[in-house]
């Protein structure tokens, strides 16, 4: 029995997905199921079922989940503290990113971090940009990789790491893909599909709007930009998306409007750092 098996376990109960706690813990299926048996076979019970493409968590696997939380979390408390005493880069860092953030700027970084310092588990968590930010001011996040807010707290350490720029974006075959030259008020007239409004992505596009004193007309909003995405390349309205994420499948929009969201990292410099957090900020701002 070993504590990567409990970490196995808790990612495969936040996910209910045997992949994508692998894909969260950076290791392989196959290890993670391993690590899920081992369990198994020390407790004597059943965890998890095949339902569907995923697995269903038995009742046995509810009841050992807050008691694993727990330990877990203060043995995290006790590897911080013996850490930071004694200089070592170690134990497990909890930190959280978006899911933008963590799917496309992240696994390079932190593959190469893991590696770099081997005695470190990092407990990746992926929470929308305003929800790490609140649990970062919390304390429940030692660090965050999010959207920056367009008003930074004064309390929070903020480095931007990678500007992102947006652009507004429509099926190829939507009405406004086949004019030049559009202003935001053209864009009234047709449905939109936008982040959530209390997202820093809709902030930042709404702000444009109230510039000239116009609305768009909302007709859905969505959290996931890889949702808006596949929604807007159907035909059910346009959006704004990071520039990263066009795909054949959508349009760039002729409008003569810049807008970008600064992406990076967050942490409460009130709070003691661990030398495994001091560790990772200091190696993302390295140069590639």
């Amino acid at each position: 029995m070993n504590l990567a098996a409990f970490e196995a376990f808790v990612k495969v109960m936040e996910t209910g997905s045997i992949s994508l706690a692998a894909d969260q813990l950076f290791i392989t299926q196959p290890a993670v199921t391993k690590r899920i048996h081992s369990l198994e076979e020390y407790f004597g019970v059943k965890l998890f079922e095949s339902a569907g493409r995923g697995v269903q968590a038995t009742h046995a696997a509810h009841s050992l989940l807050p008691k694993v939380k727990n330990w877990l979390n203060e043995l995290g408390d006790i590897h911080h503290t013996l850490s930071h005493e004694q200089g070592q880069v170690q134990g497990r860092l909890k930190i959280g990113t978006s899911h933008h953030i963590g799917l496309h700027h992240l696994p390079d970084h932190l593959r190469r971090y893991v590696q770099d310092f081997p005695d470190v588990t990092l407990d990746v968590h992926f929470v929308d940009s305003e929800q790490a930010h609140e649990q970062v001011l919390a304390g429940d996040l030692e660090l965050a990789f999010l959207t920056l807010p367009p008003q930074g707290d004064d309390r929070l350490q903020y480095v931007t790491i990678w500007n992102d720029p947006l652009v507004f974006v429509a099926a190829p075959f939507h009405p406004l893909a086949q004019q030049k030259r559009l202003k935001l008020e053209d864009l009234t007239q047709f449905p939109s599909l936008l982040p959530a409004a209390q997202t820093y992505t809709s902030q930042i596009t709404l702000a444009e709007f109230e510039k000239q004193g116009v609305k768009p007309k909302i007709t859905m909003s969505n959290n996931p930009l890889e949702s808006i995405r596949m929604l807007v390349s159907i035909g059910l309205g346009w959006s704004v998306l990071p520039k990263t994420l066009i795909n054949q499948d959508l349009q760039q929009l002729d409008i003569n409007l810049e807008m970008n969201r600064q992406l990076g990292m967050v942490w409460h410099p009130g709070r003691t750092q661990s030398k495994a957090a001091q560790a990772l900020v200091n190696f993302m701002q390295q140069p590639d």
